[in-house]
């Protein structure tokens, strides 16, 4: 692995870290490559159950390396074929948000299923001040995220969008104090890796397809996901619940 993405492992939780604090991790050619395989290595390992995805120094990612792009490097898109982030894993990943998420890193911390974000950071597709266009997903996850509207305000004006605000948007899922992002991520991630994984995968399986189906077709895609979830998990948690698991909102 390269020393520009550092892998850390606690549990079942795995933290893959942006290692460029001095470019405010921006993403050239080899950490990019990098992070895809980290990203992969994470989705095969069965001993690792959810991912937090963190950026060292104080920012979570500034997207790709213009500098290296400015030298004549050619980048692939992130989010094309075969990119980083061409599809979601079939795990979740949490980003923990520190100092700026913006272009790509905006992109990045889209493409996760969560976002925790410290109370000081930002989200912005400043690439418009330079004119480099988006290639990460964020046309698409963003409008799918926050709306129309809200996505083409930050699509068209590059405008920094602080962490609350990011939260009553949608952007962000949690709000912590400066400092706090990876160690919240990471909390969040243990917590779910306490439920039962076979119906949690199902569900989230379920919410990512339906995005492509009309709804008749997707409430039939989501019942055939609960058929093979509660075939497998379902019967053993009903059993912990009637023995009085639960019972009073204690849960063991």
């Amino acid at each position: 692995m390269s020393a520009k993405i550092l892998v850390e492992n606690n549990g079942p939780v795995r933290t893959i870290i942006i290692n460029r604090p001095e470019v405010r991790n921006a993403l050239d050619r080899e950490s990019t490559a990098a992070l895809g395989t980290a990203l992969r290595a994470f989705e095969a390992d069965e001993s690792a159950r959810v991912a937090v995805l963190y950026g060292a120094g104080g920012s979570f990612c500034a997207g790709a390396d213009l500098k290296e792009l400015a030298s004549g490097a050619v980048y692939d898109a992130w989010a094309g074929q075969d990119g980083p982030l061409s599809r979601p894993l079939a795990k979740p990943i949490i980003a923990a948000v520190s100092g700026h998420a913006c272009a790509g890193g905006l992109g990045l911390a889209l493409w996760c299923d969560l976002r925790v974000a410290e109370r000081s950071a930002s989200f912005a597709v400043l690439s418009r001040r330079w004119g480099v266009p988006m290639s990460d997903g964020t046309t698409v996850r963003l409008p799918r995220l926050v709306g129309m509207s809200r996505a083409l305000d930050m699509l068209l004006t590059a405008r920094m969008v602080p962490a609350e605000e990011a939260l009553v948007m949608g952007l962000a899922n949690r709000v912590v104090e400066d400092g706090k992002a990876r160690e919240a991520a990471e909390a969040l991630a243990h917590a779910m890796c306490g439920f039962p994984p076979i119906a949690m995968a199902s569900d989230r399986a379920s919410a990512y397809n339906q995005e492509a189906l009309p709804l008749g077709q997707a409430l039939v895609a989501e019942n055939e996901y609960a058929v093979r979830a509660k075939a497998q998990e379902a019967v053993q948690g009903a059993t912990r619940f009637a023995a009085g698991d639960g019972r009073h909102g204690a849960l063991k």
